[in-house]
């Protein structure tokens, strides 16, 4: 028994500071020298590339296309944000100017997708953005960034998880909480467990341990259903469309347009999951731009014709926030069309589960690569080429998510986790662009972080303004600070790295504006939500200090070694040929 213990103990803490009570006191006081040498130290292309790749035993295997990436990405998308947000919002921020709410956050997510595209160009490994954060931002940053990833993909899988039973129970013409098991006495926002929402979780996380190569065959037939219906429902919509529900298109103003733009931002995430594809790709480079930028587009058409159509359908003080279209094509007499928005919207949403399965189980394999998260859960299973343990652990956390929580308190933390994570990214391009160590000068250095500092805090400064006053003296302020900060950046900075295939275009303006839109969202969500966000966080940090930071400094420090002992290995072999030569 002892020695199975330890055999487990050792699969999930194999670093020297986790050999012993002993180790891991005198590991822990040194804490504060191993913190700055975590938050200063970042990681080269190679080592994602190459080292990161080799500690998962077997390679994941390369089987998908450009047109493979755009069906995930529509895939990964168009799910319950759409079909279920759609009504909440309109009924209660926006009404049926919920159309530039989603132009709004469609601009925000496209911007983000340039960022994506030319990491995952560039650096094509499974990690997506904690992998590029850590060769950008460094470990402190890319781990903190982990944990928001970890959490966006638990509880981007869990809301549609909810979602489906929503549209499921429309589907037999029942109630939702008729499958939902009610407890009075708990909080309603966490007591109607939803059973439904676990088994679908179960089943779909089958799927994608099977093989990525059938996984994406699932999702492009599924997809290709679900777009017909989405067809049906605009076409349909339209003809029984009353403008006079149009008469007040912005009833809350343009402060319910940016509130509601917060949320559903909710609805485009998930492209980020066809970045963490990048390792499975077979030409990365031609590939992933086709596959992100074109699955956007398409996306951001989509959600804006539904939306449209839904409040012309009906007045926005009547939608139903729980499966809006169908209840909204029975408001106009064709009530059998709800079955096939129920059917359609299922299609949908157990694609975006499927590409939220994949992609999360890929980020948490290589978080594990790096020893952040126990290396057990980077193994790649040798017959599937699929990441095996990480997907068993990602799906259970999300079943246990699912099974209790409500969907608006998932869907407001949802977006400050991803739009935090998209803001990091954008400053990691810029960092990307403008800084390389030994041929950035310290001069331009300090350039560099003075404009990115006033960026950030002029994007600061515009979202707490627009939060708390309709007024135009704080955007006076901070717009021409965010414009000096971006055009210091384009005058002052020359660039020090050029992307080899795709770059962002309209550097530093592209990224810097990606920033500025992020955070004024991130200016729009709840407080209670930051709340719950600051627990998650402190979360974090705790376990970081008392684990992530010990076992990812020993796993940095034996690469340095081994790399040390084959230069110095190849310098006496050269030495060796060089006396023989003489």
């Amino acid at each position: 028994m002892g020695t199975e213990n330890s055999g487990a103990r050792n699969e999930f803490f194999p670093e020297d500071s986790f050999k012993s009570l002993g180790d891991y006191g005198k590991a822990f006081m040194k804490t504060p020298y191993r913190l700055k040498d975590r938050m200063f130290t970042r990681s080269k292309d190679y080592m994602e590339i190459v080292e990161m790749k080799a500690r998962s035993s077997h390679q994941m295997k390369k089987t998908l296309n450009g047109w493979d990436l755009i069906w995930f990405g529509i895939g990964a998308v168009v799910g319950s944000g759409i079909f279920v947000l759609t009504g909440l919002e309109a009924r209660e921020e926006a009404g049926p100017a919920v159309v530039l709410s989603y132009a709004v956050s469609g601009i925000s997510a496209l911007l983000s997708v340039f960022c994506y595209t030319e990491f995952a160009v560039e650096i094509p490994v499974a990690g997506g953005s904690f992998a590029y954060l850590r060769v950008e931002l460094g470990d402190f940053v890319a781990f903190i960034a982990a944990g928001n990833i970890l959490l966006e993909y638990v509880i981007g899988a869990a809301a549609v998880a909810r979602s489906w039973t929503s549209y499921f129970a429309t589907l037999c013409n029942k109630n939702p909480n008729d499958f939902r098991i009610i407890f009075h006495n708990m909080n309603p926002d966490y007591g109607h467990l939803d059973p439904i929402a676990v088994i679908a979780l179960i089943a779909i996380a089958t799927l994608a341990v099977l093989s990525t190569r059938i996984s994406s065959l699932f999702n492009k037939i599924a997809t290709i259903f679900h777009l017909v219906v989405i067809a049906f429902i605009i076409i349909v919509g339209l003809i029984n469309a009353n403008p006079e529900n149009y008469a007040s298109f912005a009833p809350f103003g343009t402060r319910g347009v940016f509130k509601a733009s917060a949320v559903l931002f909710f609805a485009y995430i998930g492209f980020d999951a066809v970045s963490t594809m990048a390792e499975e790709t077979k030409n990365p480079g031609r590939d992933i731009p086709i596959g992100l930028v074109g699955s956007m587009v398409i996306i951001t058409f989509i959600y804006c014709s539904l939306a449209t159509t839904l409040c012309l359908m009906q007045n926005y003080k009547t939608i139903d926030v729980n499966a809006p279209f169908s209840v909204a094509f029975s408001s106009v007499g064709w009530g059998w069309a709800k079955y096939i928005v129920a059917l359609g919207a299922l299609k949908g949403m157990t694609t975006v589960l499927l590409v939220n399965v994949v992609g999360a189980s890929r980020y948490l394999t290589h978080i594990a690569r790096t020893h952040m998260m126990p290396p057990w859960f980077a193994l790649v299973h040798e017959k599937t080429g699929t990441p095996l343990n990480a997907t068993i652990a990602m799906v259970t956390a999300t079943s246990v998510v699912a099974f209790f929580t409500d969907l608006r308190i998932l869907s407001n933390l949802l977006s400050i986790s991803t739009l935090t994570i998209f803001v990091l990214v954008a400053i990691g391009i810029l960092v990307r662009r403008y800084y390389s160590t030994g041929v950035t000068t310290k001069d331009n250095q300090v350039k560099l972080i003075v404009c990115v500092v006033l960026i950030i805090g002029s994007s600061c400064g515009m979202s707490v303004y627009r939060a708390m006053s309709d007024g135009w003296i704080g955007w006076a302020f901070s717009a021409p600070l965010w414009l000096l900060g971006t055009g210091g950046i384009c005058l002052l900075v020359p660039q020090a790295k050029k992307p080899k295939v795709w770059g962002v275009p309209l550097v530093p303006w592209l990224p810097s504006f990606s920033i500025a839109i992020n955070i004024f969202l991130l200016g729009s969500i709840d407080k209670d939500s930051y709340v719950r966000f600051g627990i998650w966080s402190g979360i974090l940090l705790i376990y970081y200090f008392l684990i992530g930071l010990h076992a990812s400094y020993d796993a940095s420090k034996e690469v340095e070694s081994r790399h040390t002992m084959a230069q110095y290995v190849d310098k006496e072999i050269n030495n060796v040929e060089e006396e023989c030569k003489n």
